[in-house]
């Protein structure tokens, strides 16, 4: 069934390609500035949605065997993702239970045990308390009980969803509203992991504002690749979650194939976000087109001015030497783009949007997914209790532009 839709989808996005059309919310809508910069705004933001709603925390492919595992801050809070002997991914608070000490260094390793490095408590990978040092110096202890605290954590189409406050539950099902079953397509869980890198940005509204926004592409970036895109998308929504179809020479291409032989890879173009940090592109790097994923985790940083992203890079094709050096080249093109491009130009609107000259931002009836993302932000800040929150969730709708 997915498949059928995603043919569906080509076949409404070849349509507005040929028409030169795309379309369209029912108005302009206006968003506050002071969104953007308002440390008590920013706080529910924090509190209601990062630590909250489930987040993509990592990558099936980047915990390939047992003993694999990655630690990470996550809106101030250190996570650490294990997958355990028997397979499963967990994820913990990275904090001993001793006296919480941050037991393993942020980035990617594989480990037998995690010793703290404050008094060498040890734990196993799938969190349990195994070795306390001089335990018969330092008395009873239950160690069934002091083991790491648990995050809820699953695996779904190849990225590991989790939440960063202990006891909160996923709801992943209503999170996602089906979602996962177009992601799976990618196959994200088959590909081969190409590293990370990271950098920091504006407040993570304005930094995400970017990822869901076709409308630039031709002039922000027009001295690099801007030129080789339309400024127009279809867009369509999983509840919060949407998926960015710009209807241009790549969708033009299917046009004299029959449906039957449509590349699914093609079927998969354009943007995939994951509400509220994540972007998912494709891209083609070195002679022979090799297709490479950029998914970008966007955290917020310590304050409303900032942000941090983190850039993960995933071959579908095995890696050899060439192949290797051509993902390394197009890793420093996409690093220098969204540097020097897109942050640079949204840390200017974090400096102008303080002045209070504007009490708006605007966002256009081509910019429904501008539209569609803060109203799914400002609705989360005003779902104060559990109640609220899980009747939003379960209100999310699946709706395909026509």
């Amino acid at each position: 069934m997915s498949r059928d839709l995603l043919v569906q989808m080509g076949r409404r996005t070849l349509a507005h390609a040929k028409a030169g059309t795309t379309p369209q919310a029912d108005d302009v809508v206006k968003i506050p500035s002071t969104t953007y910069y308002d440390p008590d705004r920013w706080k529910l933001e924090m509190d209601l949605v990062f630590r909250r709603v489930p987040l993509v925390l990592g990558l099936s492919a980047e915990l390939p065997d047992a003993g694999s595992y990655r630690a990470l801050t996550v809106a101030g809070v250190p996570i650490l993702l294990s997958r355990g002997s028997d397979g499963v991914v967990r994820s913990f608070v990275n904090m001993c239970s001793h006296r919480g000490a941050i037991i393993v260094e942020e980035g990617n390793g594989k480990a037998r045990r995690f010793p703290c490095p404050y008094h060498a408590w040890t734990y196993d990978p799938e969190g349990t308390l195994v070795g306390i040092r001089g335990k018969e110096m330092f008395g009873d202890v239950d160690i069934d009980t002091h083991g790491l605290t648990r995050l809820a954590c699953e695996e779904r189409a190849g990225l590991i969803f989790g939440t960063i406050t202990p006891g909160n539950p996923l709801h992943l099902d209503e999170f996602l509203c089906g979602y996962d079953e177009l992601l799976a397509h990618h196959d994200f869980g088959s590909c081969y992991f190409m590293g990370r890198q990271t950098l920091t940005g504006p407040n993570w509204k304005v930094a995400f504002d970017g990822y869901i926004d076709q409308y630039h592409l031709p002039v922000l970036h027009r001295k690099g690749f801007g030129e080789q895109y339309c400024d127009r998308a279809v867009y369509d929504a999983w509840g919060p979650h949407q998926r960015m179809s710009p209807p241009d020479q790549r969708f033009l291409a299917l046009a004299d194939v029959p449906e039957q032989d449509w590349d699914t890879r093609v079927l998969l173009g354009g943007i995939w976000t994951i509400f509220p940090h994540v972007s998912v592109a494709m891209f083609k790097v070195g002679e022979n087109d090799a297709p490479m994923y950029m998914l970008s985790q966007l955290l917020p940083g310590d304050t409303p001015d900032t942000s941090i992203t983190i850039q993960n890079f995933l071959s579908i094709d095995e890696p050899d030497a060439a192949l290797m050096a051509a993902i390394e080249d197009k890793k420093d093109f996409l690093m220098q783009v969204v540097r020097d491009e897109d942050y640079s130009t949204g840390n200017g609107i974090q400096q102008a949007v303080k002045t209070g000259a504007k009490e708006h931002f605007l966002y256009g009836r081509n910019e429904l997914g501008g539209q569609r993302f803060h109203r799914w932000v400002t609705q989360l800040v005003e779902a104060e209790n559990q109640d609220d929150y899980l009747a939003l969730l379960r209100s999310g709708e699946v709706l395909f532009q026509p």
